[in-house]
């Protein structure tokens, strides 16, 4: 170690005067350059001295003055800095090495970070992909059990109702065969002869009065058509004028039948099922006689409807008592089962509901289906009022 610390003085040594013989060298140089400029302008004078100095021209002395600042700035710079050494320029190297390997390390750096932005900025896309990928599915996943579901529901619905119409149907044919067994027990008890034989009379006596009030019926329509014409009343004129004729047609087909099988019609022999009310009296009938008051009061409401629509038509009041369907209140009747007095009043509580129906264009006590207009069932069953006997 005491040998290296030697070694190092004396090369240090050697450097510094080297470097200190080096400046007195140069500043020679200098000196004698300048001694001989001095010279060269003694010899250039010396054949003229007498004649007066010629002065150099503007540029060229603007350049001498240049060259001489040059100098004057080189000596200066000498002076404050002197020449480095190998060392020193050495260091210089691997300082700027250092420096580059620095920025190239800052470089690498940046990149990396660039790089490693860059694969999270990536890794988080495809974390987004997926999660959006994983809801898609679960959101189709729920779309599928959902239908499923429906589907499941609907297929258990249609069951329930497909059972819960079997066994509606299944209770309709029960009742049937019910009403079916019923109506041949009613039927099976068979009224006495003379009671048969009564009725019988009852029936012939009501046709030989029918007919008779046909003439009386007819002298009351043509004084209402008369009227209907002054009033200008047109539809109601050519709904009176259709129902005329329809009952016309109706009596043509009923004398028709003259002889009728009383012995074979089950109404005659038939006991009876139902009690009912009108005017303060009770009746009782049978299922075919129930029957035919359950027609009156349709004809009835299907007549009223066609009244109450003319009367609309013709921008008349609501007054169905005008009219001489009802007065009548004969279509349909055919004499047998009823008495005329019977089927005159049904047929004029359901022609006050359809002249209401047709006058207000509404089906309030009715419907129309399939063409045909006809009262309501609860309505009937309301204005009728049967009370079973069985």
């Amino acid at each position: 170690m005491r040998r290296f610390g030697i070694f190092s003085t004396v090369i240090l040594s050697t450097l510094f005067g080297t470097a200190s013989l080096a400046y007195p060298q140069h500043d020679q140089q200098d000196e004698k350059q300048n001694q001989s400029d001095r010279r060269e302008g003694k010899n250039r004078q010396q054949p003229n001295e007498k004649a007066p100095k010629p002065q150099p021209p503007p540029a060229q002395q603007r350049s001498q003055d240049q060259q001489q600042q040059q100098r004057a700035h080189r000596q200066e710079q000498q002076q404050n800095h002197p020449p480095r050494n190998q060392d020193q320029q050495q260091q210089d190297q691997r300082q700027q090495q250092r420096q580059e390997q620095n920025q190239a390390r800052q470089r690498a750096q940046q990149q990396r970070a660039q790089q490693e932005n860059d694969q999270r900025k990536n890794d988080l896309q495809k974390n987004d992909l997926q999660k959006n990928d994983e809801q898609n599915q679960a959101r189709q996943q729920q779309r599928r059990t959902q239908n499923q579901q429906q589907a499941q529901d609907r297929l258990q619905q249609q069951r329930a109702e497909q059972q819960q119409q079997n066994q509606d149907r299944q209770r309709t044919q029960q009742q049937q065969q019910q009403q079916n067994q019923q109506q041949n027990a009613r039927q099976q008890e068979r009224l006495s002869q003379d009671r048969q034989r009564q009725l019988i009379e009852q029936q012939k006596q009501r046709v030989t009065q029918y007919r008779q009030r046909e003439d009386e019926d007819r002298g009351q329509a043509q004084q209402q058509n008369a009227q209907l014409q002054q009033q200008n009343r047109m539809s109601q004129f050519r709904f009176q004028q259709e129902y005329r004729e329809r009952e016309r047609q109706e009596q043509l087909r009923f004398r028709a039948e003259r002889d009728h099988d009383y012995d074979r019609d089950p109404y005659y022999y038939t006991a009876p099922s139902y009690r009912y009310s009108r005017g303060g009296r009770y009746y009782e009938t049978n299922e075919y006689g129930a029957n035919y008051l359950r027609q009156a009061i349709n004809t009835g409401y299907q007549e009223g409807y066609r009244a109450g629509e003319a009367d609309r038509q013709d921008r008349w009041h609501s007054d169905y008592r005008d009219s001489f369907a009802y007065r009548d209140a004969n279509f349909g009747y055919n004499s047998y089962y009823l008495d005329q007095d019977d089927y005159r009043y049904y047929f004029r509580e359901g022609f006050q509901r359809g002249y209401d129906d047709g006058f207000n264009s509404h089906y309030h006590y009715g419907r129309y289906s399939e063409g045909r207009r006809s009262i309501l069932e609860s309505f009937s069953v309301q204005i009728l009022g049967f009370q079973s006997l069985r």
